[in-house]
């Protein structure tokens, strides 16, 4: 009996030693859950992955990336530990960072995002930069319309920079443009955006504002119905096909909004829009075949892309 109980203890002690803990954080600290993470995201195919742990875990402790580096040896407790672990598992089906931690900066403020809007992009930055380079020599505008607006992000960046402009600001989505007006309000321009729900022009024609807006900016959908297969996870799963989704082609929004505008520009206003990868040329062809525009320039983002055209009425 007595080799028996030590045999029982000895197996006892192993396993206990080698037990799979029931939660991969426990017992760990920052740095080291930021290892493991960023290991199970990179497996998942999600890129940036160890950045991405750091904001999940960041989010999850409600402070900020220097914080964390400070406290980067901090041990877990047991509700950070579990909200995180519960955002690691998001993001590895790919869910969108922004999804899970609810927010985006653009052009450096933070805005609301839910899968009801288009992720704000770094390269749509590009418009604002347009914008204000465009009224640089012509004084400050006094009116703006943004077409297809999403979460607002352009019209409320271009608010906060152009505090006399007023912006009227359309989206086909009622659930979009409750997300637009909550960044509105948080940014405290929502005195100075009046938003409208419907299709591109359409809610504007009733404003009596026809050839009197100075800048019409425009970030629409530009993905062909084709290509959405060969999107990312995060963007073909996750974000709104509508704000995806142009057509057969990719460039439907651009052709209704090049042949549209013109009725709203002032002389020598201007119409800024983003654009797809290789879709440049198609969307100045009919910038050009339209007739009612001068000048236009085409502008690459950061990645060489050419991102925005800026096309001045006549």
């Amino acid at each position: 009996m007595l080799d028996a109980e030590c045999e029982i203890k000895k197996h006892a002690t192993f396993n206990s030693a080698f037990r799979i803990p029931h939660s991969p954080f426990n017992g760990v600290t920052f740095i080291e859950a930021i290892n493991n993470a960023a290991s199970r995201l990179t497996a998942a195919g999600v890129t940036n992955a160890r950045l991405d742990a750091e904001m999940l875990l960041c989010h999850a402790l409600g402070r900020n990336r220097a914080w964390l580096i400070t406290h980067i040896h901090d041990a877990f407790g047991d509700e950070v530990r579990t909200l995180f672990e519960s955002t690691v598992d998001r993001r590895a089906t790919r869910e969108p960072l922004q999804h899970i931690i609810g927010t985006q900066e653009f052009w450096g403020l933070e805005f609301l995002v839910t899968p009801d809007v288009l992720i704000p992009r770094h390269e749509t930055e590009l418009i604002i930069e347009s914008s204000l380079a465009f009224i640089r020599d012509r004084g400050t505008p006094q009116r703006i319309v943004d077409l297809c607006t999403g979460s607002g992000c352009i019209a409320v960046s271009l608010a906060k920079e152009l505090p006399r402009a007023q912006v009227f600001a359309t989206d086909r989505s009622a659930k979009a443009l409750d997300i637009a007006r909550q960044n509105a309000r948080v940014h405290d321009v929502a005195d100075r955006i009046r938003f409208f729900e419907g299709d591109l022009f359409g809610p504007l024609e009733e404003l009596d504002i026809q050839g009197q807006v100075d800048i019409i900016v425009s970030n629409p959908p530009y993905v062909s119905a084709g290509e959405l297969s060969t999107l990312q996870a995060e963007v073909r799963d996750f974000e709104p096909e509508m704000a995806l989704i142009a057509g057969p082609e990719g460039s439907e929004f651009h052709e209704r909004i090049i042949s549209a505008a013109p009725g709203y520009l002032r002389q020598r206003g201007a119409l800024i829009m983003e654009m797809g990868v290789d879709q440049a040329v198609r969307v100045a062809g009919m910038i050009r075949e339209n007739g009612q525009y001068g000048q236009y320039e085409i502008l690459k983002d950061l990645a060489g892309i050419e991102r925005v055209i800026v096309a001045q009425r006549k």
